[in-house]
């Protein structure tokens, strides 16, 4: 046994200089080569003089031999505003915007950071950004990598705090919203036709005052994050929910308008705190609500309208009420919240405040879809301390059909089957692409909600703007025969990702 150690000493002990000579063995022949995980980062598009999120890409030697004295610089210096690291070193101004003496010896890798804050680009439209990161070898072969973008001049916001009447606009460049609005109980903001304002992260609109989202049909006005850029190659960041703050109306805040609205991917929507409930605190009308980390509208103690509305795809529930007064007619309420299975209902009421307490609650919602993937997506929690009054005249509800002496709250109620659990609802709408985070909510030709509303209680035109009929159609659209390369694209792209799915849920 002690010959047999010693000779397998022996044997390692020649054998381990030859291989090492051989890892070391380096080329400076023009045929090996470097190999990149991408020949360009795309960074899409950005706002001028605001940091990227940082890219990054992998470095191969995959050569068969090592390559050393490899440097790699910025082309343009920094004259883009790209800033890059290679292997944990800066390429900056002290060194020359390069790094020389790089050695990656065979099949090892290295990684590139790269981020972009681009400069003023003094133009009403995105401006492209270019720049390429040169590895040059010691054979003298170039590389490159090639660094792309779209940059966009904004005009950034810092905390801004409205104490008198005014009124914002972005007709001429966008407005990036940090850390907040805030509207003094005294005043009121309005938000004028067209405008699009986009919210960082911890940023939304906390209203004491009024706040007025003056839309027009055609000029909406658009509430959203301020990432413009892509998660991944089908995926923007603006797809994806609890990207800012959302809307908040403070208990002295009354008579808020939002008409013709966009707000999408925030955490909470719209919040209402309590207020006197025989005054109007808001009203929601012809907007669309959609894909929020916590609840499209939530409302307690107060008076709200919601009329012609789209709400859809919220993690909590898509509309939420605990008491108050609440009139809706012509509305979808649409529960599809594709990142998590534990997600809320399309609609729930109660007459139970979340402190304990109990506040007296009318609800009355009319022609209006209230749909999604659940077997039942509408609750109703009542308190016996208080008043708990509604109503559902001619809406299409998700639903367990009602046949008890509740039955007298839904008129004209049309209870979707909910044994039908291969189509959970998605059978109203043009499209439910889960995979790829497209929704089209127009109804389609299958659903029931067509000619089922009340044509003496329905608005006169849907959230389009299309004229309802003698028989109109329940919910915020009326029913208009679809181009026929809408469903071939959808049947087109309905592509499985699963494992980028998993990464979005992860990061939320």
């Amino acid at each position: 046994m002690k010959y047999i150690i010693t000779a397998f000493i022996f044997i390692l002990a020649i054998t381990l200089p030859t291989s090492c000579i051989d890892d070391d063995e380096f080329s400076s022949s023009s045929s090996d080569m470097l190999t990149f995980s991408t020949d360009t980062v795309s960074m899409d598009t950005t706002f001028s003089n605001v940091p990227t999120v940082t890219h990054s890409f992998w470095v191969y030697n995959k050569s068969g031999k090592g390559l050393r004295n490899i440097s790699a610089r910025l082309e343009k210096m920094q004259q883009t505003g790209f800033r890059v690291n290679v292997d944990g070193s800066y390429l900056g101004q002290q060194a020359g915007w390069q790094l020389p003496d790089i050695e990656i010896r065979n099949g090892d890798s290295i990684r590139v950071f790269v981020e972009l804050t681009s400069n003023q680009q003094n133009a009403k439209t995105p401006q492209r950004v270019d720049d390429n990161i040169v590895f040059t070898l010691e054979s003298g072969v170039q590389q490159r990598v090639a660094l792309d973008a779209w940059s966009w001049d904004a005009t950034l916001v810092n905390g801004l705090e409205v104490t008198h009447d005014t009124t914002i606009s972005s007709a001429d460049r966008p407005l990036v919203i940090y850390r907040g609005i805030k509207v003094d109980s005294a005043a009121t903001l309005t938000v004028s036709a067209g405008t699009t304002l986009y919210f960082h992260q911890n940023a939304g609109i906390d209203v004491y005052g009024r706040l007025l989202c003056a839309g027009e049909r055609g000029k909406t006005v658009t509430l959203r994050g301020d990432r413009i850029d892509r998660m991944f190659s089908y995926l923007p960041y603006d797809l994806t929910p609890g990207l800012w703050q959302g809307v908040r109306f403070r208990q002295s805040s009354y008579n808020n308008e939002i008409v013709f609205a966009d707000i999408h991917s925030p955490y909470n929507a719209v919040v209402c705190d309590s207020s006197d409930t025989q005054i109007k605190k808001l009203s929601v009308r012809n907007s669309k609500i959609t894909n929020c980390q916590g609840y499209g509208i939530k409302a307690t103690a107060s008076n709200v309208l919601l009329e012609n509305d789209l709400v859809a795809n919220t993690l909590g529930d898509c509309v939420y009420i605990a008491g108050g007064v609440t009139e809706m007619n012509n509305c979808t309420l649409a529960q599809f919240y594709p990142f998590s299975g534990e997600r809320g209902g399309a609609i729930r009421f109660t007459n139970r405040m979340e402190d304990g307490r109990s506040n007296p609650m009318y609800v009355t919602a009319r022609n209006s879809l209230i749909t999604g993937y659940a077997d039942d997506v509408l609750f109703g929690e009542p308190d016996t301390s208080a008043v708990f009054n509604y109503l559902f005249a001619n809406c299409m509800i998700r639903t367990p059909e009602v046949t008890t002496a509740d039955s007298v709250c839904f008129k004209g109620t049309v209870f979707e089957n909910t044994e039908d659990t291969v189509s959970c609802g998605e059978k109203h709408f043009r499209k439910i692409d889960t995979d790829n985070l497209r929704y089209d909510f127009h109804l389609d030709s299958l659903s029931a909600a067509i000619d089922k509303g009340d044509v003496s209680t329905s608005a006169t035109a849907d959230l389009d703007g299309t004229v309802r009929d003698d028989k109109p159609d329940i919910g915020c659209y009326e029913y208009v025969k679809a181009n026929t390369n809408t469903n071939r694209e959808q049947t087109e792209n309905k592509k499985i990702r699963r494992y980028e799915r998993h990464k979005v849920r992860s990061l939320l």
